[in-house]
C-alpha cells in the first residue's frame, strides 16, 4: 500500500493557527503519512530565525523584515491578541498544562522529517533570504506544492 500524504498550506502568521498546522502535521507523521507544510505569505514568519541575521536588502524589503515577527514565538494570536498580552497568557496556560510550544512543535516536525517548505515567490515579495530561515527548510514554488498535493490524502489550508 502506498504511503498516504498530508499537505498543509500555512498562510496564516497567527500563533494559534500555526500551532494547529503543526499539531496536525505531527499527528499525521505519527500515522506514517508523508507530510509537507508549505509556508506562504505570513506563515513563513514561523520559519524565521529569532535572532537578527545581517543580510543586504533594499529599503522596502528591510521595512518588511522589521515589521514582521521574527520567529515562531513572536507570532500574535488570531483572536484576543490584546496588544501582545494574549500570547503571554496562552503560553502561560500551555506551560501549566505541559503543552508543547510552537517552537517545540516545529522541532518535533523536523525530527519526524516533515517537509518544511518556504514559498520562494513569497520570499521574493517580502524580501526574505534563506539565511533568515531555520536550517533544514526546503525552498519551492507553487508548482512543487501542487505536485505534492495532487495525490494527497489530506490537503489543508490554514
Amino acid at each position: 500500500m502506498e504511503q498516504k500524504s498530508t499537505n498543509i498550506i500555512l498562510f496564516s502568521g497567527d500563533y494559534d493557527k500555526a500551532m494547529a498546522a503543526y499539531i496536525i502535521a505531527n499527528g499525521a507523521a505519527a500515522y506514517d503519512h508523508k507530510v509537507t507544510i508549505f509556508h506562504t505569505f505570513w506563515g513563513i514568519n514561523a520559519l524565521r530565525k529569532q535572532e537578527s541575521i545581517e543580510v543586504k536588502k533594499g529599503f522596502l524589503e528591510g521595512m518588511f523584515g522589521k515589521m514582521m515577527p521574527r520567529g515562531a514565538e513572536k507570532l500574535a494570536l488570531s483572536n484576543m491578541n490584546m496588544a501582545g498580552m494574549g500570547p503571554k497568557m496562552i503560553k502561560h496556560v500551555m506551560k501549566k498544562h505541559n503543552a508543547l510550544t510552537l517552537t517545540q512543535l516545529i522541532e518535533m516536525a523536523q525530527e519526524q522529517e516533515i517537509n518544511l517548505v518556504s514559498c520562494t515567490m513569497t520570499m521574493d515579495l517580502l524580501g526574505l533570504q534563506k539565511e533568515e530561515l531555520l536550517d533544514g527548510v526546503q525552498y519551492a514554488g507553487v508548482a512543487a506544492y501542487l505536485a505534492d498535493a495532487e495525490n494527497g490524502a489530506v490537503n489543508l489550508f490554514i
